[in-house]
């Protein structure tokens, strides 16, 4: 017997897509952070220059980490670990910044 998932949930409740009125709509990950598609123009032949404007965005919007933290399975336990690091880390690093 199959189950119904609601219309805005995919089977692992990573990646759904919010339809609006117009049928349109943006792609939003787990946390609800909107994730729409990107776009680079390529100016004439220069596809290097688009290719590293490409790789820039993909860094900057964190893309990058997501697909390493996403490569294997990270238990509950140690989830709640790495981020609670990264929370010592950031306060170290806000602390640095103060003094």
């Amino acid at each position: 017997m199959e189950t119904e998932q609601h219309d805005n949930q995919n089977q692992h409740g990573n990646y759904n897509r919010d339809r609006d009125s117009h049928g349109g709509g943006s792609y939003r990950n787990d946390r609800g952070a909107d994730m729409r598609p990107m776009e680079v123009r390529v100016d004439g032949d220069n596809i290097n220059r688009a290719i590293n404007q490409l790789k820039r965005k993909m860094a900057n919007e964190g893309i990058y980490k997501e697909l390493k933290k996403r490569r294997f399975y990270e238990k509950p336990c140690e989830q709640r670990k790495r981020k609670q690091r990264e929370a010592e880390r950031r306060i170290r690093k806000a602390q640095r910044r103060t003094t």
